[in-house]
C-alpha cells in the first residue's frame, strides 16, 4: 500500500493555524487576568494595625475593601518592631485605621513616615479614655476594647471612615455595621449577666499587666492586682513578684490570670507562692487568637475570656448565644 504524505506547504499551514490559535487564546486569557486585576486595584486599599482592628474592618468592610492587617494573632503591639512589607503596605494605602494612645508606638512611628498619601484614623480615639499613671504622670490607657461599648462605638467610627472612602458602599457598610454592633450589645449584657454570678468575695481580678481596665469598670469586676503596669515592656523585679505574692494572699481570691501575649513564668511564680490557682485558659489581652480557634473573633475573644473568668472565680457560666452570627470573610 502506497504511503500517504503531505506537502511541507500544507504541513507549515497547519502550524500557522495552530500558533494563531494559541496567541489569540493567550490574549483572551491575558485579558481576563488584567480585567481581574484591574477589578482588584479598584478597591480602596485599607490597613489596619491591631487584630481587634482588623476583625471589625473586615466585617464591615467586607468584599468591597482590600484589607490588609499588620498585627497577626498573637503578636503584641506593645513591643511590635515593623518589617519592611509593613511599610509597603502603608505606602500603598488609602486608609490606615489604627488604634491609638499609643498602644502600637513602632508602627505608629512607620506610619507616619510611609503612609504619607494615606488618610489616617485613630480608632480608639473616639473613646473617652481612663488614665492610668505612669512615672508620676497621667497617660490614657489604650486597652479600649474591653468595653463592649466602646467597640459598639468603634465599629461605627470605621463605618464612617470606609463610607467615606468609597461611597457608592454606604449601603453595604452600613448593613454590615448594624449587624455586628446588634451582636455587640448582646454581648455587653450578657458579660455584665455572668460576672455577676461569681461570688461577691472572688469578684477580683489579678492579671499579668494592666490591660483590663476597661472590662473591669465595664462589669464591675474590680483589677485587685498586676505583675507589670500597662506596657509588656516593664520588666518586673523579684521584689514586685513578691508584693504582688502578698497582695493576692491579702485578696483572698482562689484565682489569678496569665495572659497570652506574654510569658507566664512570673505570674506562675506568683500564684505558686501565693498558693492559688493559675487559671489553666489564658486571658486574650492585647489580640485575637489564631483563626479557626475559640478567640479568633473580637467578640468571641470577649466571650473566651469572659468564661474563663466565671470558671476560674466560681461563678457559673451559660454559653453566649447571639441572636445572628455576622458574616466572616479571609484579610490578606
Amino acid at each position: 500500500m502506497k504511503a500517504v504524505t503531505h506537502s511541507p506547504g500544507r504541513k507549515y499551514g497547519w502550524l500557522a493555524v495552530g500558533l494563531i490559535f494559541t496567541l489569540w487564546m493567550s490574549g483572551c486569557n491575558s485579558t481576563s487576568t488584567d480585567q481581574n486585576t484591574s477589578n482588584d486595584d479598584d478597591k480602596p486599599k485599607v490597613v489596619s494595625t491591631s487584630t481587634m482592628i482588623t476583625d471589625w474592618v473586615e466585617q464591615v468592610g467586607g468584599d468591597e475593601i482590600e484589607l490588609t492587617g499588620i498585627l497577626k494573632p498573637g503578636a503584641d503591639p506593645h513591643v511590635y518592631e515593623p518589617v519592611p512589607a509593613d511599610s509597603i503596605a502603608l505606602e500603598k494605602a488609602d486608609l490606615i485605621l489604627y488604634n491609638g494612645y499609643n498602644l502600637e508606638p513602632g508602627l505608629i512611628k512607620l506610619m507616619n513616615s510611609a503612609g504619607a498619601n494615606a488618610k489616617k484614623f485613630a480608632v480608639g480615639e473616639v473613646v473617652q479614655p481612663l488614665d492610668f499613671n505612669y512615672k508620676g504622670r497621667k497617660e490614657p490607657d489604650p486597652h479600649v476594647w474591653g468595653n463592649a461599648k466602646n467597640a459598639v462605638a468603634m465599629v461605627n467610627a470605621i463605618r464612617d471612615q470606609l463610607i467615606a472612602l468609597s461611597p457608592e458602599d454606604k449601603q453595604e457598610f452600613t448593613d454590615n455595621a448594624t449587624q455586628l454592633t446588634d451582636q455587640l450589645k448582646q454581648l455587653d449584657t450578657w458579660i455584665s449577666q455572668q460576672i455577676q454570678t461569681i461570688p461577691q468575695n472572688q469578684r477580683k481580678l489579678i492579671t499579668t499587666h494592666d490591660a483590663f481596665q476597661y472590662y473591669s469598670r465595664a462589669y464591675g469586676i474590680p483589677v485587685a492586682g498586676t505583675l507589670i503596669g500597662i506596657s509588656t515592656e516593664e520588666q518586673p523585679s523579684a521584689q514586685t513578684v513578691k508584693s504582688l505574692s502578698d497582695s493576692v494572699k491579702q485578696t483572698g481570691v482562689k484565682s489569678i490570670f496569665a495572659e497570652t501575649t506574654i510569658n507566664p513564668a512570673l505570674i506562675k511564680t506568683v500564684a505558686e507562692e501565693a498558693g492559688v490557682n493559675l487559671a489553666p485558659q489564658e486571658l486574650y489581652s492585647d489580640s485575637i487568637g489564631a483563626p479557626g480557634g475559640e478567640a479568633d473573633t473580637y467578640v468571641k475573644m470577649l466571650v473566651t475570656n469572659t468564661r474563663t473568668i466565671v470558671e476560674a472565680l466560681g461563678g457559673k457560666y451559660t454559653a453566649f448565644e447571639p441572636a445572628e452570627e455576622p458574616k466572616k470573610i479571609s484579610v490578606q
